[in-house]
């Protein structure tokens, strides 16, 4: 809801109160104002100019030469493109030195050799939306009415010298979709009173009732219908303040009597509509639920094509107008109109909401419908209406009206105690202030020893229980007023816990390393649930899945990362990292819930850097996708105790393919897909790792404990080993480091060599091996003794030689 601070101050006294101000006031008791716009923000030097003389430019076809009076002594010579510009003509000018909205600034200048001291402006140019412009004014410039003052403030003729506050409604607030519930609102925070706007006009002899006749089949549907008839009708625009009030909330003006309804629209927030009295064809408005398969042809020319669940207005045989939502393209008010039918009703809320949605004809007036209107304020928007065509389109109001009426309305009746209105809120309050803050809402109060009767008025309709009273007295209070307490008796700080802090230096550390997290459904199809599942069980079904691609839980998580690789790489993104934690469903048998385990699963395909300036581009490989997972062993303190076996497993490379053991137990896999599975899913070489991160961030870990730098130097060795080819470096190393300890500190591989010059099935490993001894310096004896037994020990265990 758009709300125009200077239109607010006709209902209430806002002096003292800024906009901003009344912005804040307003959220603090529970309505959010999502901004304030100051409309002419950045826009100086606009005055209203007469454009005395209108010449065709001499040297330009689409260009005009115009003598502009703006106040200032002798008319100004002013270069206009617009097409509409005309003699005698009051237009906007932005003067010599004047500001547009986006800092656009206006400089004496020639256009085709034509001095130009000036622009004549448009209204798309002084910043409204092109949607909101009169169509008449769309494609040129805004002419002012012949009565405008020269030299005058233009924008403050166009109402833009105001500030529109935006309200975020929730649902339950609809008595604020209009300026008098906003009224209302304003004036219960402020504590000042309401103005209610004149309706006061005086009907001619003949009577309403004798043009047309009310009936209403639908009773539910339409409890409530008033027909105003207005004669002698003189289409034409409506005042310049209407149209800018109208524009200052969306809404594009068209003539005085649909401007009229739209204002009250704004105004009361009760949906009008105005028909060609002269165009219905009989005397006779018959309100009932369409037929199916009716057509009727509605406002913007398309044909619709209703059912029984719409309620349509009727001349007694054909639809004139969908209730609540648009009138027909049959009974449409046009210049020639002269006699106006004004229907003022109350619909019920759920039908309109129906042929709203039915045919995508969502309104401001259906959308009042839907949210709920004031029953008691329908007659008052219809004598408000009636009354301003009278003023500003010449029409004459015929005495009474004719209705249907079998709505009966009730105000909601509500009572709630003192006592609980202060244990509730953590008060202090007396009755007397209670019924203070109801007085300035304008609710109806009994006060009976500790109870307080409250009769809501019927435009809050969403005052049903004592809560809602609670609520009123709350906010109207202050939030801000309410005592701070702290919760009584003991408590426990709210704290992750190690798994959880565990997890999240996991997720912190993979994201660090380049890794994109990625979160992926849970429910997979028959064919995939089971694939790189690192413990085998029944898969489970959906009783009612929505597809058979999600029909059953996953067992794995890497067939969905595969998956987002394959998605990106059909997108030219070729290079890709991803991971994901997430729970995995292991099956317990037919009537018992499934397992859910936590795992962590990562793909990577593509380069791993790629460096153009340098040239150097380096691919994904397995030993890209190990220094990841060993990097995150070294986080969570697990290192030493995580030892990687060369494995098979179905869908990954036979010989690029590793079991990850913690403490001898298997948690997961890493390795490359198989080349078969690369293809199918379009992939380029693909590294992928998934282990049960409930192992592992489960694990007992001890606590970190730093040592100093040594002092003393290290001696490293190196050594080349002749082995058979199937023994695997990690086989040698735990024999190097169990029989070098505890003065060998490291032993890494360095090289491995299978070409022409070793025998046939055999390979050489060399190691880098660094000994010391942290309180003093080795000889090199000590080192020689210990470096003879490694070797021994490889010899006798392995089978491996010192390479000649």
């Amino acid at each position: 809801m758009f709300v125009s601070y200077k239109w607010l101050q006709e209902y209430v006294d806002l002096t003292g109160v800024s906009a901003a101000e009344l912005a804040e006031k307003i959220t603090k008791s529970g309505i959010e104002v999502e901004g304030v716009e100051v409309l002419n923000e950045g826009i100086k030097g606009v005055v209203v100019g007469h454009v005395v003389v209108r010449e065709q430019h001499p040297n330009a076809d689409k260009l005009s030469r115009c003598q502009v009076d703006i106040g200032e002594g002798e008319p100004v010579q002013i270069i206009c493109g617009a097409p509409n510009v005309a003699q005698g003509q009051k237009v906007a000018v932005a003067k010599v030195g004047a500001v547009l909205p986006g800092n656009f600034k206006i400089k004496k200048a020639k256009l085709r050799g034509e001095e130009s001291n000036g622009m004549i402006c448009s209204l798309q140019e002084l910043g409204m939306e092109g949607k909101i412009v009169p169509k008449e004014y769309a494609e040129g410039i805004f002419v002012f009415p012949a009565d405008a003052e020269v030299g005058t403030d233009a924008l403050e003729l166009l109402n833009r010298d105001d500030e529109v506050l935006e309200l975020g409604l929730t649902p339950n607030r609809a008595d604020c979709l209009s300026m008098l519930g906003v009224a209302y609102e304003v004036a219960a925070i402020l504590g000042r009173e309401v103005k209610l706007p004149d309706t006061a006009l005086e009907p001619i002899s003949e009577k309403a009732a004798d043009y047309v006749e009310i009936n209403v089949d639908a009773k539910e549907d339409s409890p409530l219908y008033v027909a105003k008839m207005i004669k002698n009708v003189k289409i034409g625009p409506s005042p310049l303040w209407m149209q800018t009030r109208l524009m200052s909330a969306g809404i594009r003006p068209h003539n005085n009597v649909v401007d009229i309804t739209n204002y009250i629209l704004l105004e009361y927030g009760q949906p009008l509509h105005a028909f060609d009295y002269d165009r219905l064809g009989s005397k006779e408005i018959l309100v009932r639920r369409a037929n199916d398969g009716e057509k009727f042809v509605t406002l913007d020319d398309v044909e619709r094509t209703l059912s029984s669940d719409h309620l349509v207005i009727t001349n007694g045989t054909e639809p004139v107008a969908l209730a609540g939502v648009m009138g027909g393209a049959n009974s449409e008010v046009t210049s020639d109109t002269t006699t106006v039918l004004l229907e003022a009703a109350y619909f019920n809320g759920a039908i309109v909401r129906k042929a709203s949605k039915d045919h995508g004809l969502r309104s401001e007036a259906s959308a009042r419908f839907e949210k709920g209107v004031d029953p008691n304020r329908v007659r008052a928007a219809g004598e408000r209406a009636a009354y301003l065509m009278a003023k500003y389109a010449g029409g004459e109001v015929l005495e009474g009206e004719a209705v249907a009426d079998t709505l009966t309305v009730e105000p909601a009746v509500v009572s709630v105690t003192l006592e609980k209105i202060n244990r509730v809120l953590g008060t202090d309050l007396t009755m007397k202030d209670v019924e203070e803050i109801f007085a300035r809402l304008q609710f109806e109060t009994s006060v009976e020893d500790d109870t307080i009767t409250v009769t809501a008025p019927t435009r809050r309709g969403d005052i049903k229980i004592e809560e809602d009273l609670i609520e009123e007295v709350a906010r109207l209070y202050g939030y801000d007023n309410i005592p701070k307490t702290l919760p009584i008796g003991s408590s426990t700080p709210g704290k992750l816990s190690e798994y959880q802090k565990k997890r999240r230096v996991v997720r912190a550390y993979l994201e660090g390393a380049g890794l994109y997290q990625a979160v992926t459904y849970s429910l997979t199809s028959e064919e995939k649930a089971a694939q790189f599942a690192l413990e085998k069980r029944d898969t489970i079904h959906l009783a009612m899945p929505m597809s058979e691609d999600r029909s059953i839980l996953r067992l794995s998580i890497l067939p969905q990362l595969l998956e987002v690789l394959k998605y990106n790489n059909a997108r030219q993104n070729d290079s890709l990292a991803v991971y994901e934690t997430g729970n995995i469903f292991l099956a317990n048998g037919k009537d018992a819930l499934p397992e859910e385990r936590e795992h962590l699963a990562a793909a990577i395909t593509g380069l791993w850097h790629s460096h153009s300036w340098q040239g150097e581009k380096k691919p994904v490989d397995f030993f890209v996708l190990k220094g990841i997972l060993e990097g995150m062993f070294a986080k969570l303190g697990l290192t030493e105790r995580v030892t990687y076996v060369q494995a098979q497993v179905d869908g990954m490379h036979p010989g690029r393919t590793a079991e990850i053991l913690l403490d001898g137990e298997k948690i997961g896999f890493a390795g490359q897909l198989h080349p078969s599975v690369q293809k199918g899913l379009d992939l380029k070489d693909t590294y992928v790792f998934e282990l049960s991160l409930k192992a592992v961030l489960g694990a007992e870990t001890e606590a970190l404990k730093y040592q100093a730098i040594p002092r003393y130097p290290s001696i490293t060795r190196d050594i080349a080993l002749v082995v058979n080819r199937e023994t695997v470096s990690g086989t040698l190393w735990e024999i190097i480091t169990n029989t070098g300890a505890p003065l060998l500190k490291e032993a890494t591989v360095f090289d491995l060599y299978e070409g022409d010059k070793m025998e046939a099935g055999k390979k050489s490993l060399a190691f880098s091996l660094k000994y010391m001894d942290p309180e003093r310096t080795l000889t090199d004896e000590e080192v020689t003794k210990v470096h003879n037994r490694v070797l021994a020990a490889l010899e006798e265990q392995a089978g491996a030689v010192l390479r000649g």
